[in-house]
């Protein structure tokens, strides 16, 4: 593999449940609405299962994902190709991980950041809308 070393753990708080950011990291229909500009693969197992695969883009770099470890409170990748390491993410009510560790020629810690503010600003979102539909009577 081409690229050097590198290593990114960050850790964000955000207005959400744990149920919430699960949905939101296991499901990949909800996971395809924020992780943009990646392209992932149609034919993605629904929820996350330990032994799935998939492989995601950005732009003509393909990575694939296989699911190591999938739990209520965690999902583990091992990644390989256009980054080979692993991708580990934990959360709880109110706060979400992530630990990125591996070799590749692609800014890791940027693409780290930037999902990050994309999952939150999602779950934001995602929040604001379950609110309002509430506080509208049925039809």
């Amino acid at each position: 593999m081409f690229g050097h070393y590198q290593k990114s753990c960050l850790r964000i708080e955000l207005d959400a449940s744990q149920a919430a950011i699960a949905a939101s990291l296991q499901n990949p229909d909800q996971f395809r609405r924020w992780l943009f500009p990646q392209r992932l693969e149609t034919d993605i197992p629904n929820p996350l299962k330990a032994g799935a695969t998939f492989t995601a883009w950005t732009g003509p770099i393909a990575i694939d994902h296989y699911v190591d470890l999938a739990t209520p409170q965690s999902l583990r990748l091992i990644l390989s190709r256009g980054i080979d390491g692993f991708h580990e993410w934990y959360w709880g009510d109110g706060w979400v991980q992530s630990r990125l560790e591996g070799v590749s020629l692609l800014p890791i810690a940027l693409g780290q950041t930037a999902t990050l503010i994309r999952l939150r600003y999602f779950l934001t979102r995602s929040a604001a809308g379950d609110s309002h539909s509430r506080g509208k009577p049925s039809p």
